[in-house]
């Protein structure tokens, strides 16, 4: 159960983290259900990734769902699906050109 956990919050704030690269960065947006589905992908990878470096924020060192690893979930998400839609933003502007 705790991995579904920790999926959802990973897809959601990875949404929340493409849509913010997409409101700040407008030469990269993707449009709001572009930067929210880029972002939603980036952030589970991102979590993933981030679980995977650093087992405590993924629970996986016994941890479960307290603070610290709900704040890496959250951390992770949000900066890969910002990451993956900055990087989707800028192919595409490459590419219209």
């Amino acid at each position: 159960m705790d991995t579904i956990i920790n999926l959802i919050i990973q897809v959601v704030a990875g949404a929340l983290g493409g849509n913010a690269v997409g409101k700040s960065a407008k030469n990269l947006s993707l449009g709001g259900a572009g930067d929210t589905i880029a972002g939603a992908i980036g952030g589970l990878g991102g979590g993933q990734i981030l679980g995977a470096l650093v087992p405590a924020i993924s629970g996986a060192a016994g941890g479960g769902l307290d603070i610290g690893s709900i704040v890496g979930q959250v951390v992770g998400g949000g900066v890969g699906g910002a990451i993956l839609t900055a990087i989707v933003g800028a192919i595409k502007k490459a590419m219209a050109k």
